[in-house]
């Protein structure tokens, strides 16, 4: 009894020492190579193809699918990657998990493996924990430690099931259905939490003639359907896409491992007969590897349709909030949360845009709106409406400032952040100063006066020119030069049109709109374009900015003017 009692603790420890080395395993290579993974992830993901394949490698080299796949989960919800090829990471991820398994059978079983520990703990455990000062170095040194477990647990489990392999009468299994062994794996892996811990049992199970090659593949199969548990346990109080994720890994394990049962004698067969596959090991881990090309290939065709299926499910657990991109990733996420930032940053432009165009009447490709009596109401209620969502974006994004001020940020990624503030500030000052003057632009609009009609009529072609400059400049930025030549060309274009103005002001009888209206309109107008050239830069691009243009006499105007000729010019 107590050699049994050993033998199980002996077992319980290899399981433990195994699943500690994975951890290090994973801690060493995330601080070693991270963001090349997470560079790796966002640009080969473009296509399905190219999603399966890299979340087949980075799995295979990080040796977790898990990590891999909340890796996912920040980029999608950041906006870096869609749904459909986050798909093809994540089934490409279950494909990646059964390297650990194609190791361990290869080399784990054919080595003394205790002995291979040895030189990859002392060396790794030393650097661990003398070389704290240098990350590098002390990450290499979780890797080996990682390495180095991975064989000693193996070890451990592999020479208890051994001794007690002797002790038990195969003949009790024979008449045990499948489905039993397919359960067994299920709810292991479901409690251990790690479906390459649970190959390493049964690959020793099996190298210690403890249970056949078919009840071997239906405790894989259950185990690939077990692993699931960790995403959906993730998933719980999570976001929508994160559940769309859990449930897109459930039904993809459900569906391969349904039909890799039923056709579990047949592929059993076919491995032996027709691959000349006979070493039970090396069958197994190839089955494995075949249960998930079989998902892969079964799921393939069929990915776009699945992605917009997925996208209809979990609706009510969509985050609250205004914003696009930042409610749906984590900050502690640091380089995603700022990706998101920058992608939420440019929708806010576009919004912003759209407004200013809104308010002017006018389309991007400068074509007037109609402004009948039954039209001016609806707009402005609508304007006011659209204003008060840019304010609440605001909101948010300044929230999602400070959260991401709580975490350990480079100084690069401080600047950063800090520009994002300031950009968004700049864009709403410039949507509130043409929403200031909605009633003027509105009231030029339905004026019969031909001075009003011509000066919004220039300045809607001035705005439309103008947006359309910014917002191809607006990826890159502008430097210093640029932002000045373009405030001097808004400071001429003030000055000119208000000239203009004071120029063509018609006898009191015949004004139908105030001067005071017509002249707010062009200096709030001239000021939205103004803030617009900072939320395009950098905080230090910015220069000095609140002094209006000051009109002045016809001797100091330049030369060319919007109007043509000046009436009563010489």
């Amino acid at each position: 009894m107590d050699t049994v009692d050993f033998e199980i603790w002996m077992f319980i420890a290899g399981l433990g020492i195994f699943l500690f080395g994975m951890y290090h395993l994973e801690t060493g290579l995330k601080g070693l190579a991270g963001n090349s993974f997470k560079k790796l992830l966002q640009r080969f993901t473009d296509k399905r193809w190219k999603g399966i394949l890299t979340g087949s490698f980075v799995t295979a080299i990080l040796q977790s699918s898990s990590l891999v796949t909340l890796l996912v989960l920040a980029f999608l919800g950041a906006g870096m990657i869609s749904l459909q090829n986050s798909l093809g990471v994540v089934f490409g991820a279950n494909l990646g998990t059964t390297v650990t398994a194609w190791i361990v059978a290869t080399v784990g079983f054919k080595l003394d493996i205790a002995d291979l520990s040895y030189p990859f703990l002392a060396i790794g455990s030393l650097s661990y924990l003398l070389l704290d000062s240098r990350p590098v170095l002390k990450n290499w040194g979780s890797f080996l430690i990682g390495f180095g477990l991975l064989f000693l647990g193996l070890d451990f489990m592999k020479t208890s099931i051994e001794d007690v392999a002797g002790q038990v009468d195969l003949r009790l299994y024979a008449n045990v259905g499948l489905w039993i062994f397919l359960l067994i794996g299920l709810i292991t892996t479901v409690l251990i939490q790690s479906s390459s811990a649970m190959i390493v049992i049964v690959l020793s199970a099996l190298n210690a003639e403890l249970i056949s090659i078919h009840q071997s593949v239906a405790i894989i199969i259950g185990a690939n359907v077990g692993t699931t548990s960790t995403l959906i346990i993730a998933s719980f109080n999570g976001t929508a896409d994160k559940k769309r994720l859990a449930a897109a890994n459930v039904i993809f394990n459900l569906v391969a491992g349904a039909v890799s049962f039923l056709l579990l004698r047949q592929m059993v067969y076919f491995t032996i007969h027709y691959l000349g596959i006979r070493e039970p090991l090396l069958e197994l881990v190839f089955l494995n590897t075949l249960i998930n090309l079989i998902g892969i290939v079964l799921f393939f065709p069929f990915i776009p349709a699945f992605a917009r299926f997925m996208n209809r499910r979990f609706v009510k657990s969509e985050p609250s909030g205004t914003c696009l991109y930042i409610k749906n990733v984590d900050p502690e996420v640091s380089d995603v949360a700022l990706q998101a930032l920058d992608n939420e940053i440019s929708r806010v432009y576009t919004l912003v845009e759209e407004f200013i165009l809104d308010c002017l009447l006018i389309g991007k490709n400068g074509n007037h709106r109609s402004s009948g009596i039954k039209n001016i109401f609806r707009i402005e209620k609508n304007l006011l409406e659209t204003y008060a969502q840019l304010k609440t974006i605001e909101d948010e994004i300044t929230d999602y400032y400070t959260q991401i001020q709580r975490f350990k940020l480079t100084q690069s990624e401080a600047d950063l952040t800090s520009n994002y503030l300031i950009r968004v500030r700049s864009m709403i000052i410039a949507a509130k100063n043409i929403k200031d003057v909605i009633p003027n632009i509105k009231e030029m609009a339905d004026s019969e006066d031909p001075v009003a009609v011509e000066i919004l009529g220039s300045l809607q072609n001035f705005a439309v020119k103008n947006l359309n400059k910014l917002s191809s400049q607006a990826p890159e930025g502008m430097g210093r030069e640029e932002i000045s030549r373009l405030q001097r060309e808004y400071e001429d274009f003030y000055i000119l049109t208000v000239n203009y103005l004071y120029k063509n002001i018609p006898p009191k009888a015949q004004l139908s709109v105030s001067v005071s209206s017509i002249t707010n309109a062009i200096r709030k107008i001239v000021s939205t374009l103004e803030e617009l050239i900072t939320s395009v830069n950098h905080p230090e691009s910015r220069n000095n900015k609140g002094t209006e243009p000051a009109a002045t006499d016809a001797g100091t105007l330049p030369a060319e003017s919007p109007f043509g000729p000046l009436q009563g010019q010489d």
